[in-house]
């Protein structure tokens, strides 16, 4: 039947062109392919525990509105970093629910990416302009892990003298974030950092502090003034970083001004949903100064080869991927769709809008606080922008809230916290007032507005601020929504062509997983709601989380990591824990094969881990012998090994269980990274190989979207005696005694997100995910053999299959031709095309995965692009002025004067079916060492 999902979803379905595939490769089935390629020993027996037939497309969108239809979004005036927001419409409609943002790949091969590039560039422009800072990232993760973050990098930032002394003290205002806290406690252990939580203004530096983190306004409300704190932390040598809400900052002195060195914080209020907790924007912004030690990505301007501007990721050399266990951070996926929401939301706005969202947010708050105080209530305050705290008994208050379908913050019993937003209507502020009067007995009186500031004077801001021209021009929803198509069409994602990454897996983002996003009853849930309005969420929670562990072979599994590298360091944390209930945490050392993702590595150096490297043989395999002897010299303190599998080289290593019993006999845990777990899915999996934790990329083998570099969500799951230690949260009990300090700021993660993996599941079913998997090995076996007398696969099993990618070898290009890897790269954008993944884990390759999602036609037209690019290489031998060096060229080249040898028609349409759908790269080849040198990363045109 046509209308089932995995038929939809798995590009090749019909039994012709599977034929012509099978025959390519030389074997007469599937079936026999795949016994070629998965060991015999590592082959589940039986099938996974999941219902053989999934649903159809139509019969999981009535499932899924049933689930968000249990979730009751009452109105939220909770706070606590969570804001309902006035998500435009037309940024909803052309980003959030456009495939051809949401599916498009981090910009790392910038000439194809420049729209996104520019959207990302609006939003660090936006933040450094409110921040009233120097430079900033194109986002993190949260607020909790921004603040994380920027402890890592005061810490890192310590001068000589302050590290010879031990400076390792990093004080914490009480008056922040509780989850903000809990996370700050995660990520400072293994460093061996020593909070010190007190008050700002009682407390006195000593000289032993290296950092300080404070939240403006505080997280009662408060609006204080920290520039003497400021002073004094700088006259000791501490940094100063803060937690600062981007909305107040329309209304708020900007810490810029203050003395503040870094500014983190959430940027989900401007312009995107709470979704229970995530995915939104965090940011950064700092000094100048600093720019080298900031964790993340920046974007930067530069000049392409023909002069004119063009955008690129600058300081590259800070990636995880380069500086591997000598990282400060592991940053690999951030929130970069959510932050290009954001971007957006700031162009539409400009600064006449954001101070009119602040104004709404703040007056309603004094209304509210003039209305209690002539009720005989008392505030925390008098001084605030949106967010009160009153002395009040909660339960009653809470009572009477519920009756309303109100949420309200309740830090204790004698306490009721609210905040007010840019949504905040007068019926709503007249039905807050009353419950008030109704929790005293009284009736309340008719509600006059407040229309002058309850900011001190000393702290209004008088700064500008979005001053930039993109800030001032987008006001119609024609203007905007043009502005955002003209990026768009800058950008290749999957809506052009096929994106053969290596590693990460951009297989179809379906559209029947996409649009359960929308819905109300998953949009609008905060994730501090108490558990029983959110009861569709907690299905769904359940449901997934089970059949993630029974995909894993595991007995539990934790959706809290909300992005691949969170997970890798909280399935670590979790091992640290455990091996410390043992009275064991002197067992640190972490084994990480030579051929590691990068974030393996920075992931173990920030979990305090000492790295060992395991070297690999000239096939790519894991060493064993090297494993075996180093497991065995270290025996007395290691920890675990962490083991990607099938290989980073896309090869199933046939000895995994002597790897595995290697590590277990020395007294360590194993640690699978689930990078490649599409190749596993159905047929083997960790717990039946014997690892004990590994981590899940839904943004990778699950179906979820790469958003141009974020969204992510990372899960862990874990064998029962790890069960123990899987995270926690201090703001929900999520379902669990104990367990580790929080990850990330919200109690789920990203859990907007998980309607997507539940649905891939669910569609698919047990018989629809192993078929995925084995289609995703013969589409990689099919290309590796249809290349194979062009290019050679430069590492393969014994059998001399690969799994569900391959490396095809260019080591010879740069003798051979004068050309690298680098230049075919830009090549491939002139025929349509992204390329795989370069020069890793060998250096001058390139990594193929076509997933299963790809159809034989859009195969056969990357088969033929590469082994046309050959002939243009071969071509071109000796000529420094050539096709495949110049590349990419965009139509204004094409357009203008021409002196190259070769034809304006060979330059643009090499291949016959490439005018059919011709993609112009926007600039050309980027100078990279340029944006460098002069860096800028904001957008002032």
């Amino acid at each position: 039947m046509f209308d089932k999902f995995s038929e939809r979803h798995i590009g090749v379905s019909n039994k012709k062109d599977l034929k012509a595939m099978l025959d390519v490769i030389g074997v007469k089935s599937v079936d026999e392919l795949i016994s070629q390629v998965i060991p015999q020993s590592i082959r589940l027996r039986k099938p996974l525990a999941l219902p053989a037939e999934g649903m159809s497309e139509y019969e999981f969108a009535a499932h899924i509105r049933e689930l968000a239809d249990r979730n009751q979004p009452y109105r939220s005036f909770i706070g606590m970093g969570y804001y309902p927001s006035a998500v435009p419409a037309v940024v909803t409609r052309n980003v959030f629910e456009n495939p051809a943002w949401y599916t498009s790949y981090t910009p790392y091969q910038a000439e194809i990416s420049q729209g996104r590039l520019e959207a990302l560039l609006n939003f660090q422009t936006a933040v450094i302009s409110l921040t009233g800072m120097e430079i900033g990232n194109c986002s993190l993760l949260d607020e909790g892990t921004a603040a994380a973050e920027a402890m890592a990098m005061m810490f890192s930032l310590r001068s000589r003298d302050a590290v010879r002394e031990g400076r390792n003290q990093l004080f914490v205002d009480r008056n922040i974030f509780p989850q903000t806290l809990d996370v700050l406690l995660t990520r400072s252990e293994p460093f061996g950092i020593e909070l010190i939580v007190d008050d700002y203004d009682e407390y006195e530096f000593t000289g032993r502090e290296f950092g300080a983190i404070v939240q403006y306004p505080a997280a009662d409300g408060r609006v204080r003034d920290y520039s003497d704190f400021t002073a004094a932390a700088h006259a000791k040598g501490a940094l100063v970083t803060v937690a600062a809400d981007l909305l107040s900052l329309a209304l708020l002195k900007a810490p810029g001004e203050w003395g503040a060195d870094i500014a983190v914080g959430s940027a989900q209020r401007l312009g995107t949903p709470m979704g229970f907790g995530g995915p939104a924007a965090g940011y950064m912004t700092t000094r100048e100064a600093f720019k080298r030690n900031m964790p993340g990505r920046i974007i930067g301007v530069s000049v392409d080869r023909l002069g004119n501007k063009a955008l690129r990721m600058a300081l590259q050399m800070r990636e995880q991927h380069i500086k591997r266990e000598r990282a400060t951070s592991n940053i690999c996926t951030a929130s970069a769709l959510m932050a290009s929401m954001t971007g957006f939301y700031c162009v539409y706005n400009g600064p006449e809008g954001l101070r009119r969202a602040a104004e709404t947010a703040h007056l309603a708050t004094a209304t509210v606080a003039r209305a209690l105080e002539a009720m005989d209530y008392r505030l925390a305050s008098k001084e605030f922008f949106d967010t009160l705290e009153v002395e009040a008994e909660a339960a009653v208050v809470q009572s009477l809230a519920l009756e309303q379908g109100i949420n309200f913050y309740y830090p204790s019993e004698g306490r009721v916290r609210m905040s007010f937003d840019e949504v905040t209507t007068a019926a709503e502020i007249e039905t807050v007032v009353s419950i008030f009067a109704a929790a005293k007995g009284k009736k309340a009186k008719a509600v006059k507005a407040v229309t002058e500031s309850c900011v001190p004077t000393a702290l209004r801001r008088q700064s500008p601020y979005l001053q930039e021209p993109v800030f001032n021009v987008y006001r119609s929803e024609s203007a905007l929504m043009r502005y955002i198509k003209k990026l768009e069409l800058r950008d290749i994602s999957l809506a052009n062509s096929m994106i053969s990454l290596g590693s990460c897996t951009m297989k179809l983002n379906a559209a029947a997983l996409m649009q359960p996003l929308s819905l109300a009853g998953f949009q609008n849930m905060h994730p501090f709601a108490p558990a029983d309005q959110a009861k569709g969420y907690m299905d769904l929670i359940a449901g997934l989380e089970q059949d993630l562990a029974t995909i894993t072979g595991f007995a539990a599994c934790s959706l809290q990591p909300n992005s691949g590298a969170a997970g890798e360091y909280t399935g670590l944390m979790v091992i640290r824990a455990y091996h410390q209930s043992r009275g064991q945490g002197y067992r640190n050392v972490v084994l990480i094969p030579a051929s590691a993702h990068g974030t393996n590595p920075a992931s173990a150096a920030m979990a305090g881990m000492k790295i060992v490297t395991v070297a690999c043989d000239e096939r790519g395999n894991i060493d064993v012998a090297d494993l075996e002897a180093k497991a065995k010299e270290h025996s007395s303190e290691l920890c675990g090994l962490m083991v990607t599998y099938p290989s980073t080289h896309g090869v199933f290593e046939s000895r995994i269980r002597e790897i595995v019993d290697a590590v277990h006999d020395a007294g360590g845990q194993v640690y699978m990274d689930g990078a490649n777990m599409n190749a596993q899915v159905g047929l083997t999996n960790p717990g039946y190989i014997g690892a004990d934790v590994c981590h899940l990329n839904l943004h990778k083998t699950f179906a979820m979207p790469h958003g141009g570099g974020g969204p992510g969500v990372g899960p862990i799951c874990v064998a029962e005696h790890l069960r123990a230690f899987l995270p926690s949260h201090p703001g929900v009990a999520p379902g669990r005694d104990g367990g580790s300090p929080a990850v990330p700021s919200a109690p789920w993660g990203s859990a907007l997100l998980f309607p997507i993996t539940y649905g891939y599941i669910k569609m698919l079913g047990a018989e629809g995910l192993r078929r995925a998997t084995e289609m995703a090995i013969v589409n990689a076996n099919y290309m590796s053999a249809a290349l194979a007398a062009e290019y050679r696969t430069y590492y393969s099993g014994e059998t001399g299959r690969v799994g569900h990618e391959m490396i095809l070898d260019l080591t010879s290009f740069k003798k051979d031709y004068n050309i690298d890897c680098g230049d075919i790269a830009h090549r491939l954008m002139d025929y349509g095309f992204h390329a795989p993944t370069l020069s890793f884990p060998v250096h001058e390759t390139l990594m193929v995965e076509p997933t299963e999602s790809e159809p034989k036609e859009e195969m056969d037209r990357f088969i033929e692009a590469l082994i046309s690019i050959k002939r243009e290489c071969e071509a071109a031998a000796g000529q420094a002025d050539n096709v495949v060096a110049n590349a990419p060229h965009t139509a204004r080249e094409l357009a203008g004067a021409w002196e190259h040898p070769y034809s304006r028609d060979e330059a643009a349409f090499p291949l016959a079916w490439i005018g059919e759908a011709k993609f112009f790269p926007y600039v050309s080849k980027i100078d990279n060492g340029y944006g460098d040198r002069n860096l800028c990363c904001r957008n002032c045109e």
